[in-house]
């Protein structure tokens, strides 16, 4: 059966394109050739540029290291303290055999100057200048050779000191300078193809030889080392392999390095791009010939097959648009027989299941504004709303609210209002919602709470009681901030317990659940009568409580809506929770008070 539809539907369609389009083997072999092709050029280029800078590197090791042999036989001899007029005989024959000395300073064992030696300038005999501390005098003594930073005399030519010490101190060492023009017959003679060729730099990046002599002799000039320091610097990046860069012209290069160990140098051996990846370049552009006839003839094919698809596509858009834009009773219809009609009936499947899944999420929202979340999902787990019915039941009503607030609002900034407010709500709903209780509203900064409806719960007026003082401990804890930004703020909880009708009023659109009944009203009363800090109750709540809780009473009050004075009591508030006994009982307060609570809530 899968074969089947497989073969009836879109796997066909796109089966035949694929099989007729030339395209896709084209592409993959021509560019599994390119890639082939470039790794195999760019080993043979790396290899090819590799032994050119290795042998340019051993010519210019050997360059400046046979200077150094030729310095090393003038100190064969412990030094006198007669002048040595050998010496300087020895000294004039090394300048003809090595025409790249230009100076020869001789020291004694005490690294004193006796004989200085220049092809151009004056010459000093026992001048006994102390060289002891030279930097290159001391790294000689250590090494034996060592070799000066590059130097531009002039502001052009590079020159270079050598300095060698003897075997001995006897012997003392010697001091060369030397001209380095002359490695520029060691460069001249690499050639890479037609246009590649090798450069030295020092150590700090300056152009010592060019097989263009002008730019050796402008290398002072940081323009012109720039473009050569970044080819280097891109080399050491790309470890042993051959790295890409733009020459002095601009030019993307291909080169490889080698170090001349001693004086630390680098030999650099570039070749063009273009002419390095040339016969790479040729076959590019035959596989890209290929790559575009056989894609034309491909996206014909494709395009006849595609007309035949933009009617389903189109009705499917059409339809996931108004789908998405809510109207989940809106049905895709696609009589193909492909996958097209299978998504189409995926898509009507899933319209179904997210009006349902918003119905109920619509439901549990409304369920979630006034009850506790606990009871919102017993109710939508059991499918029953009837404890929503109006009915008649004993319940305790809990009114609570800030004290000074009207005040502190009128003169406080908007943002601190509503800051106060936010985490006023916030401490008092986590209160709440921890123990289960139904919140009915709550306007400005006034909260209405009922316990024992819509679902019973055990004992609720002791629940009511523990909900009233949890609620004040937290917000006193509140109102120690507030006191500290200067908000005169205080807090009072009135709670009564007695008979009232509960269940949904309003109208279709919007409902609610709320408790209506003289309890409520003497609730609010109490509420208001309240002082900060205080938790006040009827006399029906403190005789349910009896002596569970520590409650005084606080004589007969008349209360706005009440013809009699109403007796009232209060809550001993402790900061923080009381210790209780195992029965709930403050073990140093409740058979003290208990006394003080009779059966008709008088004193």
């Amino acid at each position: 059966m899968i074969v089947r539809d497989r073969l009836s539907g879109l796997f066909r369609k796109y089966f035949l394109i694929l099989f007729v389009a030339v395209s896709a083997p084209v592409a993959i072999s021509g560019l599994v050739e390119a890639r082939f092709s470039y790794w195999d050029q760019r080993a043979r280029l790396d290899q090819l540029l590799g032994v050119q800078a290795a042998s340019a590197a051993s010519e210019i090791h050997d360059f400046i290291f046979g200077i150094a042999d030729q310095l090393g036989w003038l100190i064969q001899t412990p030094w006198t303290s007669q002048p040595d007029e050998g010496r300087k005989t020895d000294a004039l024959r090394l300048f003809r055999q090595a025409p790249a000395v230009v100076s020869l300073t001789l020291l004694d064992n005490n690294f004193k100057e006796r004989l200085h030696v220049a092809r151009i300038g004056l010459n000093r005999i026992d001048s006994q200048i102390d060289r002891s501390d030279d930097p290159l005098v001391r790294t000689a003594q250590s090494n034996r050779i060592a070799f000066s930073a590059i130097s531009l005399n002039r502001g052009s030519e590079p020159y270079m000191t050598i300095a060698v010490v003897g075997n001995r101190r006897a012997v003392g060492g010697i001091i060369a300078e030397v001209n380095l023009k002359l490695i520029w017959n060691v460069i001249a003679a690499i050639k890479v193809g037609n246009a590649g060729h090798a450069f030295v730099l020092d150590r700090a990046g300056w152009l010592i030889a060019h097989p263009d002599i002008s730019l050796v002799l402008r290398g002072a000039e940081e323009a012109t080392s720039r473009p050569f320091r970044a080819i280097r610097d891109k080399i050491s990046n790309a470890g042993p392999s051959l790295a890409t860069g733009v020459d002095l012209r601009g030019d993307a290069v291909a080169a490889v390095a080698a170090e001349v160990a001693g004086p630390d140098w680098t030999v650099v051996v570039q070749q063009p791009l273009s002419e390095a990846f040339a016969p790479i370049y040729r076959a590019f552009w035959r596989t890209i010939s290929l790559l575009v006839i056989g894609t034309l003839f491909a996206g014909l094919l494709a395009y006849a097959l595609a007309r035949k698809m933009t009617s389903p596509i189109r009705i499917l858009e059409e339809g996931t648009k108004r789908i998405g834009s809510g109207d989940f009773g809106h049905r895709i219809s696609i009589q193909t027989g492909d996958e097209f009609q299978r998504l189409a009936n995926a898509f009507n499947q899933m319209s179904s299941q997210l009006a349902l899944a918003q119905q109920h999420q619509q439901q549990i929202e409304r369920l979630k504004r006034f009850f506790a979340p606990q009871v919102a999902d017993l109710i939508d787990k059991s499918g029953d709303d009837s404890v929503l019915d109006g009915r008649r039941t004993e319940v305790v009503v809990i009114f609570c609210d800030l004290r000074g607030f009207t005040a502190f609002s009128a003169e406080a900034a908007p943002e601190q209002v509503i800051q106060v407010l936010s985490d006023y709500y916030e401490a008092v709903g986590r209160v709440i919602t921890q123990h289960e209780a139904t919140l009915i509203n709550f306007t400005g900064d006034g909260l209405m709470v009922l316990v024992n409806a819509p679902v019973a719960v055990s004992e609720p007026e002791l629940k009511a009681l523990d909900i009233s003082i949890e609620m004040q401990n937290t917000v006193q804890l509140l109102m120690n901030d507030w006191r500290i930004c200067g908000f005169n703020i205080g807090f009072g909880v009135g709670l009564a317990s007695g008979a009232a009708t509960v269940g949904r009023i309003g109208y279709q659109d919007r409902f609610d659940y709320t408790a209506i009944g003289s309890v409520v009203n003497l609730a609010s009363r109490l509420c208001a009568s309240a002082a900060d800090g205080e938790i006040l109750l009827n006399a029906e709540l403190a005789e349910a409580i009896g002596c569970r809780r520590a409650i005084s009473a606080r004589g007969n009050r008349r209360l706005k809506g009440f013809g009699d004075a109403v007796p009232v009591f209060n809550v001993a508030f402790p900061r923080g929770k009381p210790a209780m006994n195992k029965a709930g009982r403050r073990n140093d307060e409740c058979h003290e008070l208990c006394a003080s609570i009779t059966p008709n809530g008088d004193a």
